[in-house]
């Protein structure tokens, strides 16, 4: 199975910003394992940009765009570091790569993109994506990091996309303020009522929350991946996802 695992910045660090050093070191064992057991894997990890906040000793996350891609620069660097360090503990390659919204829209460039994770995968190395945050512009950004992860599924013909961040899955309410709101641990068709529960109708362009992940849904339900949104707060989860318990919310297209 070829899998793309989307590790958000809330997985990786704790509330003050600062690196969650456990579960960061149980993920890597994890996908590691999963690895060592015949499954290919890619990430696509969030965090640059909070990691060199924390290294610059920066006292909050910037809002201008030259600090920002300053901060991208300094904690791609760390974060690739924390990487490299804890996958080669298991014996595992990892390689980096960064693209902007440029390297999918243009037709050989995205090709090329292709060819590199393809081949990647070919010698059983462990490639890690972000956003290239450093030089991304309005012009050619992504914009997030889960429909980045459902373009990878996309164009390497992944089984499987993996989101996994702060939230349990899609309820049918904000389990935050409604008490009787109910997970939903399967999503056979994306239509109106579904778009609903995220708040906006599907024609409304969203910018971040589960809008983005239903976004990312969409892209892989129509190249048949199936798509897992789960909690990252605990990283054994990702073996019963494989094994196909209901963990999270889970996106497929339903079989005849």
């Amino acid at each position: 199975m070829r899998i793309v695992i989307k590790i958000g910045t809330s997985t990786l660090t704790h509330a003050t910003g600062h690196l969650n050093i456990r579960r960061v070191e149980q993920l890597c064992k994890v996908i590691s394992d999963i690895k060592n057991s015949g499954h290919q894997v890619i990430l696509v990890s969030s965090g640059a940009i909070g990691m060199g906040v924390g290294k610059l000793g920066l006292r909050q996350k910037p809002s201008d765009i030259p600090t920002k891609q300053a901060a991208a620069a300094v904690g791609q660097c760390e974060l690739m570091y924390i990487y490299d360090k804890l996958f080669a503990d298991y014996h595992h390659t990892v390689a980096q790569l960064l693209i902007t919204g440029e390297d999918i829209g243009n037709e050989k460039r995205h090709q090329n993109f292709r060819n590199t994770l393809n081949r990647l995968l070919e010698l059983d190395a462990l490639p890690i994506l972000n956003e290239n945050d450093t030089v991304a512009t309005d012009e050619i950004v992504i914009g997030d990091n889960d429909t980045l992860a459902a373009i990878v599924a996309e164009s390497v013909q992944a089984d499987k996309l993996i989101l996994l961040s702060d939230i349990d899955g899609l309820y049918t309410a904000d389990p935050h303020k409604n008490p009787d709101a109910r997970q939903i641990h399967r999503v056979h068709k994306l239509d109106d009522s579904i778009y609903a529960l995220a708040g906006v109708s599907a024609g409304l362009q969203g910018t971040g929350g589960m809008i983005t992940k239903l976004r990312a849904a969409q892209i892989c339900m129509s190249c048949g991946c199936s798509m897992v949104i789960a909690n990252g707060r605990r990283p054994e989860n990702l073996y019963d996802i494989l094994e196909g318990k209901d963990i999270g919310t889970t996106f497929e297209e339903e079989t005849v």
